[in-house]
């Protein structure tokens, strides 16, 4: 090699480490990627999130953050260089939770937030350490129609409003079959339902006609969803929704 070339390629590798390539610094494997934890320490010992909950941070395209804890939703404009989590400006929704418990939960995620703390990826997991905790999340898996979704809202015209307090109801897919239970008329019998592209056909069984109390607006949803032959489903990472041909629908969590 000659002393030019031998000069030229030494210029070269500088010149990369100065200006650097993608890295973690920057943050660009973060970006359009959402994660959940699969464990939490504080203060050095083991941290249990409030049951059905999770930690889920997710990275934007636009630079952004959005955290959830289980109640409020975080988000703010965010920065990764030099290995940190920088959130200039974070915003808190004022929702109440039902359970204290998920306020302090709140409150602990976002003080590690707001504390800066650093970021690595282990392999495909996320790594985040602050002064005193530490949540180790897994990248979201896509979610799949076979399961079991929990109906968290009742739509209507595009509009969506709120399950009644004291009212709950499931729906469960299961090789090729719907079982819907509303813990009052629907007790969760299974009927087959078919699929067509972007929509599914679904007869529902006879059930009994008692008052639900707060469960009635949820039956009658969950009939109006299914009348009329095809009904429309989308899913979005864990939120499915169901809609009939007149606008009238539920959302769904799994």
């Amino acid at each position: 090699m000659s002393i030019r070339t031998a000069l030229a390629a030494l210029l070269l590798v500088t010149a990369t480490a100065a200006c650097g390539g993608p890295s973690a610094g920057q943050g660009v494997t973060l970006r359009g990627k959402v994660y959940v934890s699969s464990s939490v320490t504080d203060q050095g010992k083991p941290r249990a999130v409030v049951e059905g909950t999770r930690v889920e941070l997710r990275f934007t395209d636009d630079g952004r953050l959005i955290a959830n804890a289980g109640c409020n939703q975080m988000q703010g404009p965010v920065s990764l260089d030099d290995g940190r989590i920088s959130v200039a400006e974070l915003g808190v929704t004022a929702m109440g939770c039902p359970k204290p418990e998920l306020h302090e939960q709140d409150d602990w995620l976002a003080g590690v937030i707001e504390a800066k703390p650093t970021w690595k990826l282990d392999g495909t997991t996320l790594v985040v350490t602050g002064a005193n905790a530490e949540i180790v999340l897994a990248p979201e898996q896509p979610a799949t129609l076979e399961g079991t979704w929990t109906v968290d809202g009742l739509v209507t015209n595009d509009a969506v409003s709120s399950v009644p307090e004291g009212a709950r109801a499931t729906v469960v897919f299961a090789n090729g079959t719907i079982a819907i239970d509303t813990g009052c008329n629907m007790n969760g019998a299974a009927v087959p339902y078919q699929l067509e592209g972007k929509t599914m056909k679904v007869t529902l069984g006879p059930t009994t006609r008692k008052s639900c109390g707060p469960g009635d607006e949820v039956e009658t949803a969950v009939v109006q969803t299914f009348e009329g032959g095809a009904t429309g489903f989308a899913i979005d990472r864990s939120t499915l929704s169901l809609t009939n041909a007149s606008g009238t629908g539920l959302k769904l969590r799994k």
